[in-house]
């Protein structure tokens, strides 16, 4: 096969001339998110409740002498009456502290804690970080071992090598827990999933396939040993550490080393990578050239996870090759690398089953599981993350994405089953399906929506203008906008009032924050002049103009917006919601005059509801609805979801009949004459349309399914249903977000708090860059 015949090259997102953290995070930010409001980033809540003194008789003495009898009585009930079974501890000497080499156990916390709260946040597993003083060994395993049986597991971070594989291999030895050092193994099993798909992708085989391993440390022996247990010949894998290729007979070579030196005579890293089929990279910057692609074989296989800067940036492989599948450690290319979509769910499972350890056997069922899973078609919630655009398995997609919530319901029953096969569960699983199902429902259910969302908007940075910038609440939000990678932020108001709350709130600077004054803004006149233009007709005078552009901050940041100066805008903390979105009407116009509406975002963990109007057309009639309809659909649609209208009435197809139905009928019939490209149905009561088995009963329905928008008849009803479902249902309400503007607008809540404002600025720039957007 001819080079650069069978994939087509993919344009990278962005620069690598430097960390890509640093693109939106100074050093003062990093330490202002650890510091503020509260330090650190982990912190307890009790799961039982502590409001009487019968509550604390049962959680402390006397009750708790009970389950202490039945634990020293039978000790396996030690799962059934304490947290164990859901608690992992993150433990770390701190002497291999990410890329930074040994500064001590204290310094090592951070990334600690860091790595409990992904434990939290992607499987539900209970952590703790533990920082132990001691880098001798046998020390440091005596230490674990005397409180290891404590926790569930443990899970070992950033600990030296050698030392890591003593320590790692005692401690599975002496305790009867999974124990797993995450820097060794969860590398390995996310690129060995995504070398299963690109093997498949070029029609390779593993016991085929030349490897070449450029980076012999931890994780580089840890994926050599896991692809050769799926077939790569011991011949066909050279390894490559500081000193050159590992071959037998080279005299500086330890015992981990040594089962993966060859028999070769090749000593150059160009020699072993002529020809070679997959290249993977463990080690550092310029560790493999433009000319040593160019030696690979057909359609090559490119791992380069050196990070933040990888071996060779993915624009020099592309400009030489154009039919290389590569992969990076990085978050800004396609196919990352990511532990995250590994160890959480490996303890997970293992957990489940009271697991003795992590063998071979669960770490391959956890890489075969993730392959499997890129090959799948995405959920909606991921095609978020990609503007709406639903990406498919193929060179650009070989690893899942972190925030697919399949990943949680998907991999660790893949994981469970493998530690009942080879027999180290002590607690097997009966039902698996019923499994994968109770583990769907552990997800935050907004965390994976929310984090598309602002993944997509931090690799299309946006600005923003925060109308009521004097406000502390506001300013705090500005910031948290900036510090997440989101893109600009603009505070308008008084200099002097912003910097004094700036203080006021513990910010040392402006945290590249941007005050605008309108008065003083060297485009004041010309704002003026424009709205005068507009408004003059409408009772208008020049000077009511002027006062307008210098005092209401909703017309200046809606001017700002509408001369291209700005991407978004959010206000509604200090006014009142109609009374704000009459001073931005002075200055925008609706896309479509009966399009503009409120729509909210139900979430709870089987589903996401767009229910509209929520907050602009009181009594809609049969055209208004018809609209909103339309309206609705395109948004859920800019959120990468298929839209399945239903338009509510409190009854369904004619029954009970009633007049007040009729308007929904014939909004039925105006979208019947429209041609709209989604599926719809009405009149029909929200538990029919929410039940996915109503075309049992009614198997003319239209809706391929539950529907997921909801149109009801009336502002009331709309506002109604969701602030019973955000008091007293199971779901988060997220809105009601504010369409069919020219430019993308967001009204919040009187008084609403900076991570509601922070989370209506990243909306507003999501609706600024996201396709099929309202009015677009």
């Amino acid at each position: 096969m001819r080079v650069g015949t069978m994939f087509k090259p993919h344009k990278a997102r962005a620069s690598m001339s430097q960390d890509a953290s640093s693109k939106f995070i100074t050093d003062q930010q990093a330490l202002d998110f650890h510091a503020k409001p509260t330090p650190g980033k982990l912190a307890m809540q009790p799961t039982k409740p502590m409001a009487t003194q019968r509550d604390l008789s049962l959680a402390y003495s006397p009750g708790v002498a009970i389950p202490v009898q039945a634990i020293a009585d039978d000790p396996e009930t030690v799962y059934d009456y304490t947290s164990k079974g859901n608690m992992v501890a993150v433990i770390s000497n701190g002497t291999a502290i990410l890329g930074m080499g040994n500064l001590g156990a204290m310094a090592s916390k951070p990334v600690m804690e860091g790595k409990s709260v992904l434990f939290k946040r992607f499987a539900d597993i209970d952590s703790f970080d533990i920082e132990v003083e001691e880098e001798e060994p046998q020390a440091f395993i005596e230490c674990v071992k005397r409180f290891g049986n404590t926790f569930g597991g443990i899970n070992l971070e950033d600990i030296g090598s050698p030392e890591c594989y003593i320590i790692e291999q005692t401690l599975r030895d002496k305790l009867d827990i999974p124990v797993f050092h995450d820097d060794q193994h969860g590398t390995a099993i996310i690129a060995t999933a995504g070398l299963i798909n690109a093997c498949q992708l070029t029609g390779r085989k593993f016991e085929d396939i030349k490897v070449v391993l450029s980076g012999a440390g931890a994780a580089g022996i840890s994926v050599l040993s896991l692809i050769k247990s799926l077939g790569v010949k011991d011949e066909n894998a050279i390894a490559l550490d500081s000193d050159g290729v590992l071959y037998q007979g080279r005299d500086n070579i330890d015992q981990w080393k040594a089962p993966h030196a060859i028999n070769t005579k090749i000593r150059t890293r160009e020699e072993a990578i002529k020809g070679a089929d997959v290249f993977l990279g463990l080690s550092a910057p310029g560790a493999m050239t433009k000319e040593m692609v160019a030696d690979m074989a057909p359609n090559p296989i490119i791992f380069v996870m050196a990070n933040p800067i990888p071996e060779i940036t993915p624009e020099d492989i592309r400009s030489v090759r154009d039919d290389a599948i590569i992969a990076t450690g990085r978050s800004d290319y396609p196919n990352q690398v990511n532990n995250v979509l590994g160890v959480p769910y490996i303890f997970r499972g293992a957990l489940d089953v009271r697991a003795r350890n992590v063998n071979e056997e669960m770490k391959l069922a956890c890489a075969k599981a993730l392959a499997e899973l890129a090959r799948e078609d995405v959920p909606e919630e991921v095609a978020a993350a990609y503007h709406g655009n639903r990406p498919t398995y193929g060179p650009d997609y070989i690893i899942p994405a972190p925030f697919d919530p399949r990943l949680i319901s998907k991999i660790p029953p893949a994981v469970a089953q493998a530690a009942m096969d080879t027999g180290v569960a002590r607690k097997p699983i009966e039902d698996m399906e019923a499994y994968s199902k109770a583990l769907a429902q552990r997800q935050d259910p907004t965390a994976s929506l929310l984090q598309g969302i602002s993944a997509s908007v931090a690799d299309n940075p946006r600005t923003i203008v925060f109308a009521e910038g004097e406000e502390p609440a506001v300013i705090r939000a500005a910031q948290g906008f900036v510090q997440r990678g989101m893109g600009k932020a603009i505070l308008i108001g008084r200099e002097k009032p912003i910097r004094g709350n700036m203080k006021l709130l513990g910010m040392e600077d402006d945290d590249g924050l941007e005050i605008l004054n309108a008065r003083l803004f060297d485009r004041n006149a010309e704002f003026a002049e424009h709205l005068y233009k507009r408004l003059r007709r409408k009772g208008f005078l020049r000077r009511d103009v002027q006062r307008l552009v210098n005092n209401d901050r909703n017309v200046f940041s809606a001017l700002l917006l509408s001369h291209g100066l700005a991407d978004g805008m959010v206000t509604g903390v200090t006014r009142a919601y109609d009374k704000a979105l009459r001073d931005i009407r002075l200055v925008m116009n609706y896309t479509k005059e009966r399009r503009t509406m409120g729509v909210s975002i139900v979430v709870n963990k089987s589903q996401t509801l767009f229910i509209s109007d929520t907050s602009i057309t009181e009594f809609p009639d049969a055209q208004e609805l018809a609209d909103i309809a339309e309206c609705t659909a395109h948004f859920a649609r800019s959120f990468g979801f298929i839209p399945r209208v239903a338009l509510i009435s409190y009854s369904t197809f004619g029954n009970p009949a009633g007049e007040r139905m009729q308007k929904v009928r014939d909004a039925v019939k105006i979208l019947d004459g429209r041609g709209v490209d989604f599926d719809y149905e009405g009149d029909i009561a929200a538990d029919v349309a929410l039940n996915p088995n109503h075309t049992l009963t009614y198997p003319f329905s239209r809706l391929g399914g539950a529907a997921n928008v909801l149109v009801m008849p009336a502002i009331h009803s709309a506002s109604i249903s969701t602030k019973l479902l955000k008091s007293v249902g199971d779901s988060t309400v997220l809105g009601p977000f504010l369409t069919g503007l020219d430019k993308p607008v967001q009204i919040c809540a009187l008084g609403a708090p900076a991570s509601e404002i922070t989370r209506m600025a990243v909306l507003a720039a999501y609706m600024s860059i996201a396709p099929n957007t309202v009015g677009d």
